[in-house]
């Protein structure tokens, strides 16, 4: 497949995951309705799937795994998905920022639609955009020393079995069925800004891609560029959406990378860029969509096998905290 199809084979995969996340959170909206009217006719099974959007649930999960607690059986998709994209970002570098986060998807449909109003995205000066991106690392180390270092063993068996935690996944359904003013007030200033600045949320604020990009830096895949092909015309540095500068490298090792395939795919010399694992072997662009999609799918399939997926809460438990 040429590189020039990687963009519409990623923006399908990503509103196909878009489109099956909606449907996790509309049928788990249904579970926990069905859960507080009492029952009724016929059980609305809970989806699994929706603890992905638990990631401060999957680190603690995770945390407590290495220090020999066992994956927990109150959110343990959350842990199996959370360690897959720890495992993805290694391999595949931060593929699932720009091929499966829902909130990325959306921010890069809202300044790619700014774009095409205003021509443009400019870019913060260089120091301003270091001093935003700051905060990000900053909540990566706070979660990371607060929940994987500091906390014992016994802490997190004890925090991941109370009654907060085992409904951490409605309290999120919660938080935007019935959305604070101030809230949502926050959500739509990002909005507003990701129409002018590209994925400003995702660039300055988002811990877990943070982590991702640091995992990252460490991938043996990497964009590489072909020094002697290269005509040096900045058609892949102007449409990176992370503003790293690729005309002037060798390969991209920067967290920021996303692996998004944008610059590979706007080459106008063909073959100056390409996707190399270890510097030497070409990576295509169809079998990396392809090594996305499944990694994801066999990250769900081990977890199931593993019997690490569904959550030990019964309906009856869920009714007793829904009630309190």
């Amino acid at each position: 497949m040429s590189a020039r199809y990687m963009q519409p084979l990623r923006i399908l995969i990503q509103f196909s995951f878009l489109g099956f996340m909606l449907w996790l959170g509309m049928r788990f909206y249904q579970f926990v309705s069905y859960i507080r009217i009492g029952g009724g006719p016929a059980v609305v099974s809970r989806p699994d799937g929706v603890e992905a959007f638990l990631p401060i649930s999957g680190l603690l999960g995770a945390a407590s795994w290495v220090k020999g607690g066992g994956i927990n059986t109150v959110h343990p998709a959350a842990v199996v998905i959370f360690v897959t994209i720890l495992i993805v970002a290694f391999l595949l570098r931060r593929s699932f920022c720009s091929w499966i986060c829902p909130v990325a998807t959306l921010s890069e449909c809202t300044w790619k639609s700014g774009f095409k109003v205003i021509r443009r995205n400019p870019r913060l000066p260089r120091w301003l955009d270091v001093v935003f991106r700051l905060p990000k690392y900053l909540l990566m180390v706070f979660f990371i020393y607060s929940i994987a270092i500091v906390m014992s063993p016994e802490a997190m068996h004890s925090f991941i079995h109370s009654d907060y935690h085992k409904i951490a996944d409605v309290r999120l359904l919660d938080f935007f069925v019935h959305i604070s003013p101030m809230a949502l007030g926050i959500i739509l200033f990002l909005l507003a800004a990701s129409v002018v600045l590209r994925n400003p949320f995702c660039r300055y604020l988002c811990p877990y891609g943070a982590l991702l990009g640091l995992i990252a830096v460490f991938s043996p895949l990497r964009v590489t560029r072909n020094m002697d092909r290269c005509v040096s015309c900045g058609a892949c540095s102007q449409v990176c959406p992370t503003y790293i500068d690729v005309m002037h490298k060798k390969s991209v090792t920067s967290p920021e990378c996303i692996g998004c395939w944008r610059c590979v795919s706007h080459c106008r010399f063909n073959q100056a860029l390409s996707m190399k694992a270890f510097g030497r072997f070409n990576v295509p662009g169809f079998v990396f969509a392809i090594l996305v999609v499944l990694a994801f799918l066999g990250g769900t399939a081990i977890g199931k096998w593993s019997g690490n997926w569904q959550t030990s809460l019964s309906l009856e438990e869920y009714a007793r905290l829904l009630g309190k």
